[in-house]
């Protein structure tokens, strides 16, 4: 269809005059070759590598034919759910079918099985038997060992058993990938691959187990739903948590019935180098021609371009660690971060896009502001293990300069062809405030947002809030009144828009009806409120399952209890305090304050 795209059919093969491909990629989204999806990046990444490589986006999982496309491999598929879990795509927070899917060809829902990287891989083996089959992405990542499963409502095991594939890369996959082809190429069995950082395989063999591994506690031991199995499961967490380091985190091993689930050290992080060289790699920045057609909805394209097209992905990893968020299990707490001159590049590539109406989107990654490694200790020694850089008691140790961050962002917009250029990704306000120097601030407040900054303080209680590992609410405040006085002084009306989470562990009827009241307060009531979604790989899901917080053991040394929001009907009150103002949620209101015990509120919040 297009030789400058990854091939995606035999057409494509024969314009380039490839008989056979090396590798079969197998995606949950639809292709779109830019450096922001990861079945292109990595296809890309292959192709550079000397590896062919054909691209299945969004096969048709219930007619083995479409993995047929390319042939048998000589090297093996790789498999990839996208860039979601294929569960969290599917489904919202409370369970209900989602009605489009941004990764889809016209943004329609229904073209990506459940638990995807099962599906793929049972039609995978009805196709070729025998076939190297290679797990990766988020959903591979964040289920690589035993995990809770929200959408079951049970411990699911690795899902490199459930999946029967032979070998699973977990994290930012660059170097794994690399790795590991390479060893296919040099005629290594897919099942005698070992040592790779990034990976996880199995044996049955007690004596294959790495000497010096930490053995978890075992499937049987954590899969109940008893007291016992839960503290299990939380201890279990615990480990894999503070071995998330490529630096200091060690071999980990677990426990499957008869065979033990080994998880190699994590994939260093990339140089600054090989970040660029990957994010340089020739990207068409474009979705597939095969999408400009319309699909089922009458709409082209893929609408998950639209927020990245024109905007540049500047750093990885978060030290934040929010209780909630994977980012940790999955990118970890190392900063990653492109050179200026990388980042250059690619926005005067960007301003010739016809396209391109003179507006860079966004700068930045999972947090924007994080361009540095937390501390000067990380670098030789990896993220501490039992201790948090940020949350409701930062660490000491944490370096605040923004400096060289303020310098990328004035070579952007100096560039000719560029009009603003925004950040909209994650700017950390907590860390911000921790700047003395307020340059950035001012340059961030004067010339970097459209008309509203949106932040996530994510609640109001301090104790929820330390269980998010989030910053206290005084912060939020501070940044919330420096801000309007900053926008004063530069004589804008730009707003604030903060994102709340309604119903996360530790948050009870109570602490909504804080919220509620502050938000009263304020004159601000958002108009969407997150759920909390219990995702396989955070902490905040292991504390919605078995009620513990790992992070925090009691004087006899037993886990910190934490109150749980279950079933629907609760988290559907909490919700609506947060949305008090609209009509449709007066009786839930009314019946979340009377169960609280504050009918004094019912007046204040609903005027009645």
């Amino acid at each position: 269809m297009s030789s400058s795209f990854v091939p995606v059919c035999r057409q494509d093969l024969a314009e380039r005059g490839i008989g056979e491909v090396d590798f079969v990629f197998v995606s949950g989204d639809a292709y779109v070759d830019h450096a922001s999806f990861a079945a292109a990046l990595l296809c890309r990444l292959l192709e550079s590598h000397g590896f062919t490589v054909g691209l299945l986006a969004q096969p048709d999982w219930k007619n083995v034919e479409s993995f047929r496309e390319f042939g048998r491999p000589k090297l093996g598929f790789f498999v990839s759910g996208g860039a979601m879990d294929s569960m969290v795509s599917n489904y919202t927070a409370n369970n209900k079918p989602r009605s489009e899917d941004v990764y889809a060809h016209g943004g329609v829902a229904g073209h990506r099985p459940d638990r995807a990287v099962m599906a793929y891989c049972a039609a995978i083996r009805q196709a070729y038997k025998g076939v190297a089959v290679m797990i990766g992405g988020i959903e591979a990542s964040l289920r690589r060992t035993s995990h809770y499963d929200y959408w079951s409502n049970t411990i699911r095991r690795s899902i490199l058993l459930d999946s029967k594939a032979d070998l699973l890369m977990y994290g930012m996959g660059e170097h794994s990938i690399i790795e590991i082809a390479e060893k296919l190429r040099a005629g290594v069995p897919v099942r005698q691959i070992r040592g790779v950082r990034g990976t996880v395989w199995y044996t049955s063999k007690a004596e294959e187990i790495p000497e010096g591994a930490i053995i978890l506690p075992s499937f049987a031991e954590i899969s109940g739903k008893d007291d016992e199995s839960k503290r299990k499961f939380a201890e279990s967490y615990l480990i894999q948590e503070q071995n998330t380091d490529a630096m200091n985190g060690n071999v980990l091993v677990e426990p499957v019935d008869s065979r033990f689930v080994v998880q190699e050290r994590a994939s260093l992080p990339l140089t600054t180098e090989e970040f660029d060289a990957v994010y340089e790699l020739p990207f068409q920045r474009r979705w597939h021609p095969m999408y400009d057609s319309p699909a089922e909805n009458g709409k082209t394209g893929v609408p998950a371009l639209s927020e990245v097209q024109f905007s540049l992905t500047s750093c990885r990893g978060c030290f934040g660690a929010c209780s909630f968020c994977a980012i940790t299990f999955h990118q970890g707490r190392r900063i990653q971060s492109r050179s200026h001159e990388s980042l250059v590049r690619e926005a005067v590539q960007m301003t010739k896009d016809p396209e391109f109406k003179g507006y860079i989107h966004d700068v930045g990654g999972p947090s924007a502001n994080f361009r540095k490694d937390a501390c000067a200790y990380q670098k030789e020694r990896g993220a501490c293990q039992n201790k948090d850089c940020m949350g409701t008691n930062p660490c000491a140790n944490v370096r605040v300069d923004h400096s060289e961050y303020v310098e990328l962002l004035r070579k952007l917009r100096a560039l000719p062809g560029v009009k603003k250029v925004f950040v909209r990704s994650g700017i950390r306000f907590d860390y911000l405030m921790m700047d003395e120097d307020r340059t950035f601030f001012r340059e961030l407040v004067r010339h970097h947002i459209s008309g509203q900054l949106k932040v996530a303080p994510e609640h109001v209680s301090n104790n929820v809030l330390r269980l998010m590992r989030k910053s206290t609410h005084e912060v939020y405040e501070r940044f919330s009144a420096e801000y309007a006085r900053i926008n004063k002084e530069e004589g804008k009306k730009q707003y604030l828009v903060p994102y709340y989470i309604c119903s996360h562990p530790g948050a009870d009827l109570n602490d909504a009806i804080e919220v509620a009241l502050y938000l009263k307060k304020t004159g601000f009531v958002p108009d969407q409120v997150q759920d909390f979604y219990p995702t396989p790989g955070s902490l905040s899901t292991c504390m919605y399952w078995t009620g513990l917080n790992p992070r925090k053991r009691n004087a006899d040394g037993s886990f910190e209890k934490v109150y749980v929001p279950r079933g629907g009907h609760e988290r559907r009150l909490q919700r609506a305090l947060l949305q008090f103002n609209r009509r449709e949620n007066a009786p839930l209101v009314k019946e979340a304050l009377i169960a609280a015990g504050r009918r004094d509120l019912i007046k204040v919040l609903l005027g009645k």
